[in-house]
């Protein structure tokens, strides 16, 4: 579209919660664009910004031990079909997802106790049984497990993305695909900066991630975290043997908690083992230290701890090569993200906790009822 066209409504942020919004917004009949880039060629030699939905695994679950959590993520999970159905894109895969810790462990305890208490299906599983039923765990002894199996698995964010912004552009959604370098707000519009020139919306929903302070100019209570994961690539016999691992969240102190992905194919033709959970915060307090943290290729001494956790977990696994992967992540004091009016054309939806790939299409949704005026008041800067 021509850069200086006037637009109703404007999304700046092409992730998953930007793609969300777009959708909903254009479902209902509005003028929307959606500003962002696509993903980098090569993370090294890349000038612009960089998101964290560049992945093909992210676990998807109904279970969170807090109730709004759990509400957006069974209100996202419930439009996976439709998402799927309006783009010809399939991004979600039910494999389940076993949340297991020592057995003394109350936050293990906790998950049984809250999935009961919101009719969330969960199969318990001591440490003999989960022996039996995840044959490939390397150690059960004193264990506790609860499996999840229905709406729940992984997804793949990249795909995700994709399918949202199919469906936003075929709903009407127009994509400019270039980052937003500056907003300013008038008395009669918003004008968004872009490299080939400015586009003027009415109004502008910022869901940016990382980048949505830096863009605003201001701060809004959270700090960008860098995070690293570690993927370990197999062989089609090791692919085989762990054909029905489901996604794990595994208890313990911090560095000993990781999240696991069960095998999954990449663009690469490969198919790769992915875990994260880093020991320890690292701030990334500007958009220079973003780009420093995405081209450095994240912590060589994250991916050892990683690496020791996976061979820990995971009977005799045999890999053939591992990958360090960079990522970052957003957290408030609250607990909650932010979604809600800046000022009368400016509203923002951001803040992921690492949580909020699952549940991207209803934080998106509710970003773009901020953006027309319906807020909620917990959710609001």
């Amino acid at each position: 579209m021509s850069a200086n066209k006037a637009i109703k409504l404007a999304v700046i942020g092409r992730g998953m919660i930007g793609s969300a919004a777009a959708r909903h917004l254009s479902k209902m009949g509005h003028d929307v664009a959606l500003i962002g880039p696509n993903e980098p060629a090569d993370y090294s030699r890349h000038s612009g910004v960089f998101g964290s939905h560049y992945d093909e695994g992210r676990i998807t679950r109904s279970f969170d031990s807090d109730p709004f959590w759990r509400q957006v993520n069974c209100a996202a999970i419930s439009r996976y079909g439709e998402i799927s159905a309006e783009s010809g894109v399939e991004f979600y895969r039910e494999v389940g997802v076993l949340h297991v810790g020592p057995g003394e462990s109350t936050d293990v305890a906790s998950v049984g106790k809250i999935a009961a208490e919101a009719g969330i299906l969960c199969e318990a599983y001591d440490d003999t049984g989960l022996a039996e039923r995840f044959p490939f765990l390397r150690s059960t002894a004193g264990m506790q497990g609860y499996f999840e199996p229905r709406n729940a698995g992984y997804i793949s964010p990249r795909r995700l993305v994709r399918a949202q912004t199919i469906a936003a552009e075929r709903a009407g959604a127009r994509i400019i695909d270039e980052p937003a370098l500056g907003i300013s707000e008038s008395g009669s519009g918003v004008t968004i900066r872009t490299r080939s020139g400015s586009v003027e919306a009415e109004r502008v929903l910022v869901a940016a991630g990382g980048h949505t302070q830096s863009l605003l100019g201001q701060s809004l209570g959270f700090t960008v975290y860098a995070r690293t994961v570690a993927m370990f690539r197999l062989g089609a016999a090791e692919v085989q043997r762990l054909a029905g691992m489901p996604s794990m969240r595994c208890f313990g102190p911090r560095g000993e908690d990781p999240y696991i992905l069960p095998p999954i194919p990449y663009p690469d033709g490969q198919t790769w083992l992915k875990l994260g959970g880093d020991p320890v915060d690292l701030p990334l307090e500007s958009e220079a230290d973003i780009k420093d943290w995405f081209k450095s290729g994240g912590s060589i001494h994250v991916a050892d701890g990683l690496q020791k956790q996976i061979l820990d977990r995971i009977r005799d696994l045999n890999f053939e090569e591992r990958r360090v992967v960079p990522c970052m992540t957003t957290f408030g004091d609250r607990g909650l993200p932010c979604i809600g009016p800046l000022s009368e054309r400016v509203a923002v939806a951001f803040g992921c906790y690492g949580k909020s790939a699952k549940c991207s299409d209803e934080l998106g949704r509710l970003g773009g009822m901020a953006l027309l005026g319906e807020v909620r008041a917990e959710l609001a800067p």
